[in-house]
């Protein structure tokens, strides 16, 4: 693996880890405050094989739409939401989704 793709990994860990409590972010959104704003999909993958503890269940797609690749599933990362009272609804989409979009 490339120096440049570690360091982008390592700046997604770093940025997801201070998405706050009640709060998402895309995937598209991360890629881009981490300087690779066509790199979604790579955010994606790292969500997928990255470490457990971050909080990755506040990461969506483009829509606020849940992630089938999530650990249990669209219902098990809607579970997580809700724990933050985060509103989902049965079509596993954020409600009011902009109002829960973080920025850093």
């Amino acid at each position: 693996m490339s120096n440049n793709h570690n360091a982008f990994r390592q700046k997604v860990y770093q940025l997801v880890n201070r998405i706050p409590y009640g709060r998402v972010m895309t995937y598209g959104d991360i890629a881009m405050y981490c300087g690779r704003p066509l790199a979604a999909r790579m955010v994606g993958v790292i969500a997928h094989f990255g470490p457990v503890d971050l909080p990755w269940h506040r990461v969506v797609n483009r829509f606020g739409g849940l992630a089938s690749g999530y650990y249990g599933g669209r219902v098990g990362h809607r579970a997580a939401l809700i724990q933050e009272n985060i509103k989902v609804d049965d079509s596993f989409i954020i409600v009011n989704f902009s109002s829960v979009r973080w920025t850093p």
